[in-house]
């Protein structure tokens, strides 16, 4: 199905600010659409507005956004550097369906042996087999993932207030005489357990595994969420929810569409928390990176991201394949950054060690 002609620019907008170096998640993309429908655009500069507020354009970029739009709403070419003709070119491919050509940035970081900025856009079908991890999960996770102290209150015998409305309806009951006292106390809830899975080409032999591990989790947590990360975010909780996992993982293979791809961990994480509504799923959550953290490039944005993660989150944590060397030491600048950051960095070498720790957080706080 094509995209109708008048829509291609609101499409092309979002996907020339994330090709820019803007944090643009497909939600935001949605938002605009539905936003500028609402509004009713007498004029471009009512959806220049509209583009400005929901894709949070800093003040500082505002001249850059600026251009951006013009290129793509008024055909203005931006000038930029002439580069050789032999200049390397990546295809990125947006939920539209239609192909853009981009540059792929020139970047002489050896950071991170097989990791890349560029974006290499790729699906994958997803296999199902048995592990004995995503059966502890099932077993384990309602009574070992971590609680908190809920607003609501509940009768107990024993508690720290008493429950008037409880005790006068047996009182009721019983021609006005007061036999019990009933009290309450404030109710445990389950804290939302937030996976975000690295999906670029570095971890191309655990992303598979991970996936099935995060289906469990959403299957046997009260609350979840399940985002991937590779050259961008893509929410897929979901795609997890049926319960037959064949039919999940299906989902979930169609749904990202940068498995195998480059690594933008930090532009994906900043990404995530510029849409209120998914920082707001991180506030008070157990949250579990599982990434090798191999990304090229400035550390800058990964760096900001884990900062802001930490504040929100109960705690976070991160884990990668390559802890399972018991003398690992984060060689990337990005990592190692944030080490100070980061509530726990452990072991994700295979789903035993993920399911271990998801099922011991409680515990270790």
């Amino acid at each position: 199905m094509t995209t109708p002609r008048a829509l291609q620019p609101f499409m092309r907008l979002p996907q020339a600010l994330r090709g820019a170096g803007f944090a643009v998640s497909p939600d935001q993309t949605i938002d605009f659409i539905e936003g500028v429908g609402l509004l009713g655009p007498r004029d471009m500069t009512d959806i220049w507005r509209a583009g400005r507020a929901l894709f949070s354009i800093p003040q500082e970029r505002l001249a850059e956004y600026d251009a951006i739009f013009r290129a793509v709403f008024l055909d203005q070419v931006m000038q930029g550097p002439i580069g050789d003709e032999d200049d390397d070119e990546v295809e990125a491919y947006e939920p539209t369906g239609d192909v853009d050509s981009v540059e792929a940035p020139d970047d002489e970081s050896e950071v991170g042996a097989e990791a890349t900025v560029v974006e290499r856009l790729g699906q994958r079908s997803l296999g199902d087999t048995v592990d004995a991890a995503l059966d502890r999960i099932k077993r384990e996770a309602s009574r070992a993932l971590p609680r908190r102290v809920s607003y609501r209150r509940s009768s107990v015998k024993k508690g720290d207030r008493l429950d008037m409305r409880r005790t006068l309806r047996e009182a009721v009951k019983r021609d006005g005489d007061v036999l019990r006292l009933w009290e309450t106390k404030r109710a445990l809830r389950q804290r939302r357990v937030l996976l975000l899975i690295d999906v670029s080409g570095s971890m191309k032999d655990r992303s598979e595994a991970m996936l099935r591990l995060a289906h469990a989790v959403v299957q046997a947590a009260d609350r979840s969420e399940v985002f991937t990360l590779g050259t961008r975010l893509t929410r897929i909780t979901e795609s997890l929810k049926p319960a037959d996992r064949s039919s999940a993982l299906s989902r979930a293979s169609a749904a990202v569409a940068d498995f195998d791809g480059g690594t933008r961990i930090g532009e994906a994480l900043s990404a995530y928390l510029a849409v209120p509504r998914f920082a707001g799923f991180a506030r008070g959550a157990a949250v579990v990176v599982l990434s090798d953290g191999l990304e090229r490039g400035s550390p800058a944005a990964l760096i900001d991201a884990a900062n802001r993660l930490s504040r929100l989150a109960w705690r976070f944590d991160w884990l990668t394949p390559l802890a399972a060397d018991p003398e690992y030491t984060p060689a990337t600048e990005g990592l190692s950054a944030i080490l100070p950051m980061i509530g726990h960095l452990g072991s994700a070498a295979n789903t035993t060690d993920i399911a271990d720790h998801i099922l011991t957080m409680a515990r270790a706080a």
